[in-house]
């Protein structure tokens, strides 16, 4: 139905903006351009909105001392290359590129300052069935954190009446480049009331990709059937939680060799008054239970986030995809043009 803009902080002596995109119901998405990122997602639920994603009402907070210790990523953009790279190194047409390592030995989301960091360009757009939309740009330079190529960079999000959020990504190199994009919000679907382990999960696969020590992927395909973490059929966060003894940090595999759009997931609160069903153009989709993120963490207004109060459904190519060999649609060459849509959509 609109699209609002507000001050929203200052960093580096620029004026940062966060847009309000509504509609009809009163489904409300806030979105910064500092690391194009969500910084609150309100859903309608019996009348009243309710507070479904991790993040702050300032700028200010995605500065503290407990947030930057922590970097759980809350809300936003990841690039030019999402989850971990092993040994943040690889190699492309014969020669080796390095990374930051700021992860271990490996390269996590970009690097030391990656899209998550960058301030983008935004722009209030119309498309054809949204309520709202809002485009966003990025001029990611030639080795930029070690990334061969000039890469031009946009992420559309809109939202339409059927309460649904799109998130489409476009990403054009003037070389060869490792490209993986993803949105990292954090979801509660009880609007934080209680922890994320009585939702119940599905997730359509029965393949997950195997990670070593370092928590990179290695390229092997694990079949789930009928293990703990097979989620074909919806399960209680909590008792999988406990059958692995450890929450979830998976990349799952989808059977998607044409980039179709085809649903992922679909996760549940405890009381059935708010799913949230995930549709994605992407080959896996990491799900991840913050059992990393810091009970410290808060809302301005006291609503507490930390370690199991939030999931993540993150859509992007393989992890470390550019060390594994046939990892689908990890480089994108020079002229060629990178797509990735992801769907959230909220149903009561």
């Amino acid at each position: 139905m609109s699209v609002t803009k507000t001050s929203f902080g200052n960093y580096n002596d620029v004026d940062i903006q966060q847009f309000t995109l509504s509609n009809d119901n009163g489904m409300a998405v806030k979105i910064t351009n500092y690391g194009a990122t969500i910084t609150s997602l309100k859903v309608p639920v019996d009348g009243e909105l309710r507070e479904v994603a991790c993040g702050f009402d300032a700028l200010s907070g995605y500065f503290s001392e407990d947030y930057k210790n922590n970097a759980p990523y809350f809300g936003c953009t990841v690039g030019r290359y999402c989850s971990q790279i092993k040994d943040s190194k690889f190699t492309l047409n014969d020669k080796t590129y390095s990374l930051a390592d700021n992860c271990g030995p490996n390269n996590l989301h970009g690097g030391a300052v990656g899209f998550d960091k960058k301030i983008w360009d935004a722009e209030v757009i119309t498309i054809q069935g949204a309520s709202a939309a809002l485009k966003m740009r990025l001029k990611s330079k030639d080795l930029e954190e070690g990334f061969p190529g000039n890469v031009d960079v946009s992420v559309v999000f809109s939202i339409n009446n059927a309460n649904e959020l799109h998130i489409n990504y476009e990403a054009t190199p003037d070389a060869d480049t490792p490209l993986s994009l993803t949105n990292h919000t954090y979801f509660n679907l009880s609007g934080f009331s209680e922890s994320i382990e009585n939702h119940k999960v599905q997730v359509n696969t029965n393949k997950r990709l195997e990670t070593d020590e370092t928590g990179a992927a290695t390229g092997v395909i694990l079949k789930l059937n009928n293990k703990a973490d097979d989620l074909r059929q919806p399960k209680r966060i909590a008792d999988v939680h406990q059958a692995m003894g450890d929450g979830f940090e998976h990349f799952y595999v989808f059977d998607n060799p044409n980039a179709n759009l085809i649903q992922t997931a679909v996760i549940t609160n405890s009381v059935g008054d708010l799913s949230l069903e995930v549709y994605s153009t992407e080959p896996s989709m990491l799900l991840y239970t913050g059992k990393y993120t810091s009970n410290d963490l808060k809302r301005e207004d006291g609503t507490q986030f930390g370690k199991y109060r939030g999931f993540c459904c993150e859509t992007h190519r393989y992890p470390n995809g550019p060390n594994i060999q046939n990892s689908p649609g990890s480089i994108t060459k020079a002229g060629e043009t990178f797509t990735s849509t992801t769907i959230f959509k909220f149903k009561n």
